[in-house]
């Protein structure tokens, strides 16, 4: 395969999962050329198959796209995989693979992204994270983050690297087992009871349209070296949803609070601080999480 020609190509690792997909969309309409890596087998023209812990397969990739800009993606995600050198063989020795594929080019993108992720926090014991504050991940999902993070400022004299700290979001199609497509299936489905957490604690549920004209505007910004939260500041109680759910369902449901989903002095409220975000980007007009939860109810 030969090379393509070089204009404004973007290129999205984990191109086929619920982010990739929407910000593949919103790209495409901002005139991108966009090209994706999958673990599977690529559905579509510009996709292709890459596993990032093989050195020589993304090298391949990036040689032949030639990205001037790059957003990536793709991790292992599932805080439950039950194997913990997944996190790291993925998360930080494929990145650093992808980087280093990436400063070998011949012309260095503009732009390269890293979505890393809020669960580096941990438990600060505060209801508003800012990005001061020292990362302190409780699980293997947050420490891979947190390790891709350091590795990835060794970068930052070769690469125009941002670091990306999103907060929980959703939309339609994301996968039932995340909280909120979870309850809006049991509505979807007409159930009559649903087993939940704690309902008082608030919680960002931003919508996934959101985040992909966030990371839109991050690759047009100056912004460059900085590691930022990917966030709304906005705070949401699990009630609330219910509420709306019910509303916008048109019957109600029985909740039952179930203590195995419940935490011991579990932070009542906890939400990104956006001041950061505002500053490189302006500020953002967040979508209603009641209209997030009626586009999934009707998808």
């Amino acid at each position: 395969m030969n090379p393509v020609s070089r204009s404004n190509r973007l290129l999205i690792t984990g191109i086929a999962g619920f982010t990739g997909h929407y910000l593949a969309k919103r790209l495409a309409d901002l005139g991108y050329e966009v090209y994706g890596t999958s673990i599977d087998e690529p559905k579509e023209q510009n996709h292709f198959k890459c596993d990032l812990r093989d050195r020589e397969a993304i090298k391949k990739v990036v040689e032949q796209i030639q990205p001037t800009h790059v957003i990536h993606l793709a991790a292992i995600s599932f805080v439950g995989e039950s194997n913990p050198a997944l996190f790291y063989d993925v998360n930080v020795v494929g990145t650093c693979y992808l980087l280093d594929a990436l400063a070998e080019l011949e012309e260095t993108p503009k732009k390269v992204i890293l979505a890393s992720s809020a669960t580096v926090y941990g438990d600060q014991g505060r209801e508003v994270l800012d990005e001061s504050m020292c990362p302190r991940p409780v699980n293997h999902y947050g420490c891979s983050k947190l390790a891709m993070e350091q590795m990835a400022s060794n970068y930052r004299s070769k690469l125009p690297i941002i670091i990306t700290r999103p907060f929980n979001y959703t939309g339609p199609g994301q996968e039932g087992h995340f909280l909120i497509p979870k309850i809006v299936n049991h509505f979807k489905e007409r159930k009559s009871r649903i087993e939940l957490g704690n309902l008082h604690v608030e919680r960002e549920f931003n919508d996934i349209r959101d985040v992909s004209e966030i990371y839109a505007k991050l690759l047009v910004s100056d912004a460059q070296g900085e590691t930022l939260n990917l966030c709304s500041g906005r705070g949401v109680s699990l009630l609330s949803v219910i509420d709306m759910m019910n509303e916008i369902a048109k019957y109600e449901i029985e909740v039952a609070v179930n203590p195995a989903f419940v935490r011991v002095d579990e932070i009542k409220r906890l939400v990104g601080s956006v001041a950061k975000q505002n500053t490189l980007i302006g500020e953002m007009q967040p979508i209603t999480i009641r209209d997030t939860l009626l586009s999934m109810y009707e998808a």
